[in-house]
């Protein structure tokens, strides 16, 4: 339990904003503070919201206001917290009870009532109350007449007869005299003790769970029917009845159901009625039931395309749109605000220890990977939550009373993601069969690199061969391995620097292009360089360097161009045993490789297609050497040969500032 005691140790709280941190440092080491414990976590869940400032101010706007929203975005950004957050805002004091009676006029049409949060509980129990003293009585009452029948028929010498009676007595009565729950009214939606406005996540819910429904009666007759107000059961829209009602995913919702969260929205009250045009309880219909709520609608941006258009226009005419950030610049407040996330995070959990400084720097570095943009840091901080939480749990094994930063780098290792997995295996399996190089020269073969899942990296071996044409007319370029469009596309944009570069006529030859093992499509346009170096190589006959692999968009003019998962791709390749590896020199400044792999790779930035051919062509000096000529002239890139001029100074040591100590 010692763990335990730390978590909730009172200490002395650090304000966020007397930070100290300095803007160069990209680290938490520089904070006046030796632990997470002594973080000031705020109360109100709006103040917990991080990076999403524009957001917030929608929020708290939104909230005074009592307006709808809808949050487009990458999953794990914080529309739900958001959401929940907005919850917190609203005014507890306007809270409703709704109670259905019923209806002696017409059974099928229960009454609605509304009352102050708290009084239904109240109104339902006096009647239950009432209704127990009048079944005593009217029991007392049937005991005492049965039992004078039977005295009575005893005395007169007709006892079984008595009996007789007696029991025909409770029959009728049970049949006869009225039900105790026909008085006793049904408390739809209770806000009994509730510290804030409900806050109801509707995201997938059927209709009924929705909208409202009644329940089925099986027995509809001979006095055990249930009666009709009974049945009655509050959908999640009058659930969040003067609160929040968050739909994430809007677009799955069926049409049916959106149109009617239109009408709800629109007249803010909807009758509960059976869903089901099957069941007994389809002939039943409330009266209106009160359902003014806030709606949060969220989802990714197919949610726009694909939801109802009356319901957007609903929420852009009477709210806002928000697009939320998938990350935030990397500086000294943005960095303080993810110190305070790792203690939010250990606070919200209440079963893992607090972090260390040197602990939050690893964090804050795995959010500088996982932005996939230079300069910036994620706030896809659900994920980099489940970061702290495995990290927590690998110390709490351990019976640490701190979280460290050897805690932090075995918890990257343990919480890969399946593609993370995928990708190693894919690599185990590719080094058993030898389906890429990393020794030797082969002419058109290349090692270029992919990204499976946003955060894996894979080798992805390219493979070009040159043939006299089937056609005629003109030759091809004859792609293969499941190519979806954009790789289609790049495809094509890489032939026409083909031609300008080989100055050779293509029209009598097919070009052949694989993809090797890429059983579930290629996507994007990062090979493109590889394409074009493995196609050249093919029609001049020029070996590539199999220790080298790469990764870069080109552009119809031979420009290397910046593409994503960089830092993914370079550990992938090193993890294969590839020595060099070929970036967009404008992807430069997003490498930030974990130091196993520092040592391993010599990572060479390009900025055009000759400087590509360059490091990746090998063979006899004129051969390479005509080759290059004929793309300076084309790219106009007056290049040098010397190696180290080519790789900067501050490339090579690219690693130094990304370990432990400097985040």
């Amino acid at each position: 339990m010692e763990n335990d005691e730390n978590i909730n140790e009172k200490t002395t709280t650090v304000a966020p904003d007397s930070l100290d941190v300095k803007d160069n440092a990209g680290t938490a080491a520089d904070i006046n503070t030796d632990t997470t414990a002594k973080i000031e976590v705020p109360e109100l869940l709006i103040d917990q919201i991080i990076g999403q400032e524009h957001a917030v101010e929608v929020v708290r706007k939104a909230a005074s206001q009592r307006r709808h929203i809808m949050m487009i975005g990458t999953p794990g950004t914080g529309k739900s917290l958001l959401a929940k957050a907005m919850a917190e805002l609203l005014p507890k004091e306007e809270l409703q009870d709704i109670l259905g009676y019923p209806n002696i006029e017409d059974s099928n049409n229960p009454r609605i009532r509304e009352v102050p949060a708290g009084k239904g509980r109240e109104i339902v129990m006096a009647h239950k109350m009432e209704a127990k003293k009048k079944n005593q009585a009217r029991n007392m009452l049937m005991m005492l007449l049965v039992f004078g029948i039977v005295m009575y028929s005893f005395y007169v010498g007709q006892l079984f007869m008595g009996l007789i009676a007696a029991i025909m007595i409770l029959l009728l009565t049970r049949q006869f005299m009225p039900k105790d729950e026909l008085i006793i009214p049904k408390l739809i939606v209770s806000n009994f003790e509730k510290e804030h406005a409900p806050f109801i996540d509707a995201t997938g819910t059927h209709a009924g769970a929705l909208l409202g429904d009644v329940r089925h009666d099986p027995f509809q007759s001979g006095g055990l029917e249930t009666p009709a107000h009974d049945r009655v059961e509050g959908g999640d829209i009058h659930k969040a009845h003067k609160g929040v009602l968050f739909i994430d995913e809007i677009n799955t919702l069926r049409i049916e159901s959106q149109q009617s969260m239109l009408t709800a929205l629109q007249e803010k009250e909807y009758a509960i009625t059976g869903q089901s045009e099957r069941s007994s309880g389809a002939l039943v219909k409330t009266d209106p039931v009160p359902c003014d709520f806030i709606m949060v609608a969220a989802g990714n941006l197919d949610a726009v395309e694909k939801m109802h258009p009356a319901l957007r226009s609903r929420i852009k005419g009477y709210g806002y749109e928000v697009y939320m950030r998938d990350s935030m610049k990397d500086t000294a407040e943005n960095r303080k605000k993810l110190v305070r996330f790792v203690a939010q995070e250990v606070v919200r959990d209440g079963h893992i220890p607090h972090f260390e400084m040197s602990a939050v720097d690893e964090v804050i570095r795995e959010a500088k990977r996982r932005a996939g943009r230079k300069g910036h840091l994620t706030l896809k901080l659900r994920d980099l939550g489940g970061l702290v939480r495995v990290a927590g749990d690998i110390a709490r094994a351990e019976d640490a009373g701190i979280t460290t930063a050897e805690h932090v780098l075995a918890a990257k290792n343990m919480a890969r993601s399946i593609e993370q997995q995928l990708a190693d295996r894919y690599l185990e399996q590719k080094k058993d069969y030898e389906l890429f190089g990393k020794n030797g020269a082969a002419i058109g073969r290349v090692n270029g690199l992919a990204v499976m899942g946003g955060d894996s990296g894979i080798v992805l071996p390219i493979i070009a061969e040159v043939t006299p044409a089937q056609s005629a007319s003109e030759g091809r370029i004859i792609a293969t391995g499941m190519l979806k469009d954009i790789a289609r596309e790049a495809v094509q944009n890489v032939s026409a620097v083909i031609k300008k570069i080989t100055g050779k006529d293509t029209i009598k030859h097919d070009i052949h292009i694989q993809f090797i093992g890429t059983y579930e499509g290629v996507e994007g346009d990062s090979a493109s360089i590889s394409i074009a170096t493995a196609v050249i190589s093919a029609i001049e006959h020029i070996p590539i360097d199999q220790t080298v692999a790469m990764t870069g968009s080109l552009s119809v003019r031979g420009d290397v161009l910046p593409i994503g998962g960089v830092t993914y791709k370079i550990e992938a390749a090193a993890l294969a045993g590839i020595k060099k590896i070929i970036i967009p020199k404008s992807n430069e400044s997003d490498v930030l490789i974990e130091d196993t792999y520092k040592d391993m790779v010599e990572i060479i930035p390009v900025s055009n297609i000759t400087e590509v051919i360059e490091h990746s062509l090998i063979g006899s000096d004129s051969d390479k050497k005509g080759i290059i000529d004929r793309l300076k002239k084309l790219t106009n890139v007056k290049l040098n040969i010397d190696i180290p001029d080519v790789v900067p100074a501050a490339l090579k040591n690219i690693n130094n500032g990304a370990g432990t100590n400097n985040a």
